[in-house]
């Protein structure tokens, strides 16, 4: 029994016109206003096989640099489909090799740290910059203004 998979489509740069116009041709997508991502429905038995499908319809026309599932799974986690170069993949496999795991497994603990790293950097910064907001204005102030600028960046919804 096939699904439909919402696939995400992240580009390694901008697309041409020419590309998209390429690609439209094998497949309906919508693209962001930059033309590095794109959103796709694909047809599968499996969230696998419908990034591993979409891969082999569009890695001639588009650079692609990751395709991943859009909505998580039951367990709350997405797919990804990316092509590791020779010494990233020899390295993950020696990894996996060396703890007994699965080349597949190694990778995904390797993305959640760095995706950790990241998230606990980003809030680092967030803190150290609030930090120096509080050191030249009160509470009130720096809230009123953060406030005021969501407001402008959002629409109100009546």
């Amino acid at each position: 029994m096939t699904h439909q998979y919402a696939v995400e489509i992240v580009l390694t740069r901008p697309a041409s016109a020419r590309e998209l116009h390429r690609a439209r041709h094998r497949l309906a997508f919508a693209a962001n206003a930059e033309r590095t991502r794109l959103m796709a429905v694909q047809s599968d038995k499996s969230p696998g096989r419908a990034l591993h499908r979409l891969r082999r319809r569009l890695d001639s026309v588009l650079p692609i640099d990751v395709l991943t599932t859009h909505y998580p799974d039951r367990h709350g986690r997405v797919l990804l489909n990316v092509v590791l170069n020779r010494r990233i993949h020899a390295q993950v496999r020696q990894e996996a090799s060396a703890s007994g795991e699965r080349p597949g497994e190694v990778l995904r603990e390797r993305i959640t740290a760095s995706l950790a790293r990241e998230q606990r950097e980003r809030h680092h910064r967030l803190e150290s910059q609030l930090r120096r907001l509080l050191s030249h204005h009160t509470p009130e102030e720096v809230l009123a203004c953060a406030a005021g600028r969501l407001f402008q960046a959002w629409p109100p919804y009546y």
